[in-house]
């Protein structure tokens, strides 16, 4: 790529491991996954630059992903995320290199019908006139939202926690890596107990047996409170996907897992559209019926061996 002429850059260089020990950690890593074109169009999702596959581990493909494509002022976040994270590297890198294309938020005046309208106002950066009758129907309310070791503490279990206490009639979720924190446990199976229907999708076979071990050690709490879950069986199920109620949607790189919550600089949007979170249900229902549901029972009939093994993989869970 160097020889073509791309500049190349890699994050978290570890140049000096010594140094690194002594006054960072060695397993931090950037897991976001930023597509900006032209600062116009962009992808965020979670795939990573892989063959499906993904012959390192042939025995789990294919991997499973799912991209958004997003247009309008959402673009200049992810554009600035990746600014961030390349001058983090290269911080003589001019800024000129960074400008911005997309095109500026423009307020939209609320017609009595709910639609949107725009009247005569001229924006004064671009110069744009919308007349009276030009109405706004594509667009939705939407942000990026990133974390990574440097922000606070916290922030995307509470984030996320905040976010699934929103839900009043359903809950649909799909992760590959399911490591999460006492307080999203709880906040699930509170979910589920005050009669939403929270549906949770995981891998049949995953790539990391301590993953799948103390992701397994859940089960039992989360079917007891009434939580769905279903295991995915065609491949590596790397979508992250979140629905609230069909109207509010999260896609991204972000895992329920204590890595992706404290280790990795992880990139989401978040969105509130009917017609966009309908296209994500779908295809969590895709996902579905390509599962095999788990029940109490079988939980239940698991080898006494098997469950203390997950338990025990399960106190690993803050260094997994």
């Amino acid at each position: 790529m160097k020889d073509a002429g791309v500049q190349v850059s890699v994050a978290l260089p570890i140049s000096n491991i010594l140094k690194v020990m002594m006054f960072s950690r060695i397993d931090l890593r950037n897991h976001r996954k930023i597509t900006v074109i032209d600062g116009k169009i962009g992808y965020s999702g979670s795939r990573n630059c892989a063959d499906p596959e993904f012959l390192v581990k042939p025995k789990f493909a294919p991997w499973v992903d799912i991209m958004l494509r997003v247009e309008g002022p959402i673009i200049a976040q992810n554009q600035m995320l990746f600014a961030s994270d390349w001058l983090s590297e290269n911080p003589y890198t001019p800024l000129e290199s960074f400008a911005y294309y997309t095109q500026p938020t423009i307020k939209p005046h609320t017609e009595p019908q709910g639609s949107y309208a725009i009247k005569n106002e001229v924006d004064n950066d671009s110069n744009i006139v919308l007349n009276n009758d030009e109405k706004v129907h594509n667009g939705f309310a939407a942000q990026v939202f990133s974390d990574g070791p440097t922000q606070r503490h916290g922030t995307t279990p509470q984030f996320l926690g905040a976010l699934i206490s929103q839900a009043q009639r359903s809950l649909i979720i799909s992760t590959p890596y399911f490591v999460p924190d006492y307080s999203l446990v709880s906040i699930l199976c509170a979910t589920a107990y005050r009669g939403v229907d929270v549906t949770m999708i995981f891998p049949q076979n995953n790539d990391s047996i301590v993953v799948a071990a103390t992701s397994h050690s859940y089960y039992w709490q989360l079917l007891e409170a009434g939580v769905k879950i279903y295991e995915y069986k065609p491949g590596l199920l790397h979508a992250k996907t979140l629905t609230v109620d069909g109207e509010i949607g999260l896609i991204g790189s972000t895992n329920l897992d204590l890595r992706s919550f404290d280790l990795n600089y992880e990139n989401n949007i978040v969105f509130s559209d009917r017609a966009l979170t309908a296209d994500i249900v779908e295809r969590q229902h895709q996902y579905i019926a390509d599962s095999d549901e788990v029940t109490r029972e079988q939980v239940e009939n698991w080898p006494l061996p098997y469950r203390i093994w997950n338990n025990i993989v399960a106190t690993m869970g803050p260094v997994l």
